[in-house]
């Protein structure tokens, strides 16, 4: 899928940079695949080069806070809404892209559970064999929220003597296709790539968590209008089937 960059954006990139820039992202799991998409023809069409750091929310704040040079970030609203207070990103140059959803993922061809309600929900945690989840430590939004509901449905020690805890939502994908899990659990855009695995559905609605991740320009970086031009790109319309593709709902009013 090939996706366009404004006319505008194009533009600035050639009236502000003489030689290609050396582009650094550090890009939330979630949606790690429609960035990879658009930076592949953001590339291709502008001559800059792209480098994708793809870890969690807590993983990536901290590669601000210890000093690291970055372009752009992507993070959950709330791991953003702390970096703006902390002043590590560039004032009004913040774009809300997507809502994520959580999603219960099989073995691909194994039946998958009743998710039908949040009763239903919790008889499958408790009969599941296994169950992999971000580790709530690793500082992945996914894990810090399951955490949380475990508790809330009174099932957290059952579900805690069978979890098989990654530090990303791929490699939670990774544990199911590869039978290490039976069911795994975190945003279905992590999950979704993954040709082992099944997506079974997303969480009831009644706990479900949809997540808007968000899109900025860190404040030291040194290739701010490369990274503007690089997020009009990804906030363009013509990123929005690449985004609905990878699993998540595209948030058009901003655009």
């Amino acid at each position: 899928m090939r996706i366009a960059i404004t006319l505008a954006a194009a533009a600035l990139l050639a009236a502000t940079t003489a030689e290609a820039a050396d582009l650094t992202l550090l890009v939330g799991g979630s949606m790690q695949v429609p960035f990879r998409q658009v930076g592949t023809d953001f590339a291709r069409q502008t001559g800059n080069k792209v480098k994708f750091v793809v870890d969690t929310t807590g993983a990536l704040q901290k590669h601000l806070r210890s000093g690291e040079k970055a372009d752009i970030i992507l993070v959950s609203t709330q791991g953003m809404d702390q970096l703006e207070k902390e002043h590590l990103i560039q004032p009004g140059s913040r774009v809300d892209l997507a809502i994520a959803d959580i999603g219960v993922s099989v073995r691909a061809g194994a039946p998958s559970p009743d998710l039908s309600s949040p009763e239903a929900f919790k008889r499958a945690m408790l009969s599941a064999k296994s169950i992999s989840v971000v580790d709530p430590k690793a500082g992945g939004t996914s894990g810090m929220y399951l955490d949380g509901l475990f508790r809330r449905l009174g099932i957290a020690e059952e579900v805690s003597k069978k979890s098989v805890l990654r530090n990303q939502g791929s490699e939670v994908a990774e544990a199911v296709a590869s039978g290490q899990a039976e069911l795994g659990m975190t945003f279905i855009s992590e999950m979704q790539p993954n040709k082992g695995v099944k997506i079974a559905g997303p969480l009831p609605a009644a706990i479900q968590s949809p997540t808007v991740y968000v899109v900025a320009i860190p404040a030291a970086s040194d290739h701010k209008d490369e990274a503007r031009a690089f997020i009009g790109a990804i906030s363009n319309q013509s990123a929005w089937p690449a985004i609905t593709a990878a699993g998540l709902t595209p948030i058009k009013k901003n655009r």
